[in-house]
């Protein structure tokens, strides 16, 4: 019933994850022909007809992170053209949601200028999970949808023993995220207190909270070139943790984070399909990738049958 008034399509970025979300819903993903210019112009054509229907779109804005937000808009360009009905942004990682205010003098302020982006494209409501800086969701003048994976988290930590485990936030900002998870988990909450001297650059500063001798593992919203992460690892090792694992949602692993991964005395980092990785990220063998195609696609259902989407986490 569902596929006879709404098509799931998807982009580039991560086809697997948008292959285990029509597996879930048990539809068929919608055609699609995305070819590229010789001078790199992307150039789309949906391959049926979507007049009325509600068109779901899946596409992280993920490395290469303009060229991924750039087939997102001109898809959603297409599909408005083509007269869907409604068209409904799912992505799953918002990239340029790092940059949500001035952090200093005569800078963008570049998650708004996307929002604005995807909604003069077509967007009519818009689907993602954890972003960086909740505001975010007011940049838009259109629904969104901001899921979390703190369950899918939560029945990972599970498996394991907690008698000796403290969640641990990797610095101030993300307390809130740390202290919810340990509620649920009923273990206690540690936090990392750093100062950021420049981009993509840490020093750790101090720890708050008892971690000698216990399990430390870290939560945050999204590991990059992974330098904070190893720098807390050791910090935390350094006084007296037995044991550092990691869960962040999006694994963007950039630029040295292979390296610092293998290199470092982290036990493993535990990460969402949000963000396809690369060979070298999993060659590391630090890294383990949980699903979180279920919770999407059950969010998609609830979108597409105007049901809560909040309840999901009743």
């Amino acid at each position: 019933m569902m596929e006879k008034h709404m098509r799931l399509f998807s982009g580039t970025s991560n086809p697997m994850l948008a292959s285990d979300i029509s597996d879930y819903l048990h539809i068929t993903p919608g055609k699609l022909d995305i070819t590229r210019f010789s001078d790199e112009e992307i150039f789309i054509q949906i391959g049926e007809t979507i007049r009325g229907l509600d068109a779901f779109i899946i596409q992280s804005t993920s490395q290469p992170a303009n060229d991924m937000l750039m087939e997102l808009l001109i898809f959603m360009d297409a599909a408005k053209r083509a007269s869907a009905r409604q068209i409904c942004a799912i992505i799953p990682y918002f990239g340029y949601s790092r940059q949500e205010r001035k952090s200093m003098s005569r800078t963008p302020i570049s998650a708004k200028l996307v929002a604005d982006m995807i909604t003069v494209a077509g967007a009519t409501r818009v689907l993602t999970m954890d972003l960086h800086a909740g505001p975010i969701q007011g940049f838009f003048n259109i629904p969104v949808d901001n899921i979390y994976a703190a369950p899918i988290f939560q029945k990972d930590i599970r498996t394991r023993p907690l008698d000796d485990v403290v969640i641990v936030s990797p610095d101030v900002g993300g307390v809130v995220r740390a202290r919810a998870l340990a509620k649920r988990l009923h273990v206690d909450i540690a936090i990392v207190d750093k100062r950021r001297p420049g981009p993509n650059r840490a020093e750790i500063m101090n720890i708050i909270g008892d971690i000698e001798g216990r399990h430390c593992i870290l939560l945050d919203d999204m590991v990059d070139t992974a330098g904070t992460l190893c720098g807390a690892t050791e910090a935390l090792l350094d006084r007296g943790a037995s044991k550092v694992s990691a869960y962040a949602t999006h694994g963007v692993l950039s630029g040295p984070a292979a390296e610092r991964l293998a290199n470092s005395r982290l036990h493993e980092l535990v990460i969402t399909d949000t963000i396809a990785q690369p060979k070298a990220i999993m060659d590391t063998g630090k890294v383990r990738i949980l699903t979180a195609a279920p919770l999407i696609g059950e969010a998609i259902s609830r979108i597409y049958s105007a049901q809560s989407v909040s309840s999901l986490y009743d």
